[in-house]
C-alpha cells in the first residue's frame, strides 16, 4: 500500500501531523538522504500511502519535517 510504486510515502510526527517524502529506494535505510520532505503537512494522509514513524527516521531527516 503506497502510492506511485512506493516513491512516497508519508511520515507521522509526534505532534499528529504527518509529512509526505520522498523515499529513495536506492540508499541504505540509516543514510538521512533516503528521505525527503516534499509536501504539506496535513491532518489525514490518503489511506493509500505507507505510513512511516518519525522514530524510524535518522536524526537529520527528522529535523527537516519540522521545517514545513
Amino acid at each position: 500500500m503506497s502510492g506511485k510504486h512506493g516513491k512516497y510515502a508519508y511520515v507521522e510526527r509526534e505532534d499528529g501531523w504527518y509529512v509526505k517524502v520522498r523515499v529513495f529506494k536506492n540508499k541504505a535505510e540509516d543514510d538521512p538522504e533516503r528521505y525527503l520532505p516534499v509536501g504539506p503537512k496535513v491532518r489525514s494522509p490518503p489511506f493509500t500511502f505507507q505510513i512511516l514513524k518519525e522514530k524510524d527516521l535518522p536524526e537529520e531527516t527528522r529535523e527537516k519535517l519540522y521545517q514545513i
